[in-house]
């Protein structure tokens, strides 16, 4: 089951270096002025609720997660689930948020009880508990295993993140138990949004800000999942470091001195000294040869980032 293909370290060797490069940045500019984390903290909390939450289904739009959040406000024709699903959401990232200490180790009672935050008034019979019976899931191409494996599974790939036996990465340890969980579906209900916020329970003691999965990414997602299941990983890893890449820069954008001059893609090729064109930048974004991150369906990034990997590719070829 720990068997790992990572022939897509070659493809994200840059990338990966990338990242880290900007956690070190960001690890040592810290402690960040507490006004400014806070407003990134409230801005990526009902970023991060509308995201995960519009993945599974939930209809409430950002701007009416951000109302049922911080205003309290019943949104007239959507359903108490959806209200609950966002109340619920927010409180376990604060929990989260509370358990990330330098020391912190992963344990499956934490998975459990940010399980039980967000099921809590929704289905309190399952909340925080693991499944007793079979479940399928739509459009998956596979099913997840007996119920009468799932606590041993659970136990075994917290184990497995824990003791990191395979010498992965973290961007790399958190994607594969990111895939590893959604595998053994633990639960009846709300897999996908425990997850979400357990992975990150990984990669914020190490540091990094959250990753968000974006909603208009939904179908890459489900299909970087499935490619994962048949043994690749190239897909999930990519979209993970999108992730990451997009919260890192907002972070390092709000530094005092920061010299990060993010621009839609749009924009950035009308300007005269640059002589590439959209599709072609906006390929390089895709694939994460570039420091660009996504906002909504556009892509991001900064002269300087293009500048550099044009003139990395030409030593390359000489």
């Amino acid at each position: 089951m720990w068997e790992i293909d990572t022939t897509y370290r070659q493809e994200l060797s840059t990338t990966f270096e990338r990242l880290f490069d900007k956690v070190e940045v960001l690890k040592q500019a810290r402690p960040l002025p507490n006004i400014a984390l806070q407003k990134i903290k409230e801005a990526l909390t009902i970023e991060w609720t509308y995201n995960s939450n519009s993945i599974e289904g939930n209809t409430l739009s950002l701007r009416e997660t951000q109302m049922v959040l911080q205003e309290g406000i019943t949104i007239k024709g959507k359903s108490l689930r959806e209200h609950f699903e966002a109340k619920n959401h927010e409180t376990a990232i604060r929990h989260l948020y509370s358990l990330i200490k330098d020391d912190y180790v992963l344990t499956s009672h934490d998975v459990l009880s940010l399980h039980g935050y967000f099921l809590r008034s929704i289905e309190d019979d399952f909340a925080g508990r693991l499944r007793n019976g079979g479940v399928r899931i739509s459009g998956a191409n596979f099913i997840p295993p007996n119920a009468n494996k799932v606590s041993e599974l659970f136990d075994e790939l917290v184990n497995f993140v824990n003791a990191n036996p395979l010498k992965l990465n973290i961007i790399e340890l958190a994607a594969v138990f990111h895939h590893k969980m959604v595998w053994i579906h633990p639960f009846f209900d709300g897999n996908g949004r425990t997850v979400r916020l357990a992975m990150n329970l990984i990669l914020m003691k190490h540091g990094f800000p959250p990753a968000i999965i974006l909603k208009n990414d939904r179908k890459k997602y489900y299909e970087a999942l499935n490619q994962a299941n048949k043994g690749s990983y190239n897909k999930l890893m990519l979209l993970m470091c999108q992730a990451i890449e997009r919260t890192l820069n907002i972070y390092l954008s709000s530094l005092p001195d920061s010299d990060y001059d993010f621009k839609i893609i749009s924009d950035i090729v009308e300007e005269p000294d640059v002589h590439y064109g959209q599709e072609y930048i906006s390929l390089l974004a895709r694939q994460g040869k570039i420091d660009a991150h996504k906002e909504g369906r556009n892509w991001y990034t900064t002269k300087q980032s293009i500048q550099d990997y044009i003139k990395n590719r030409k030593r390359e070829r000489n």
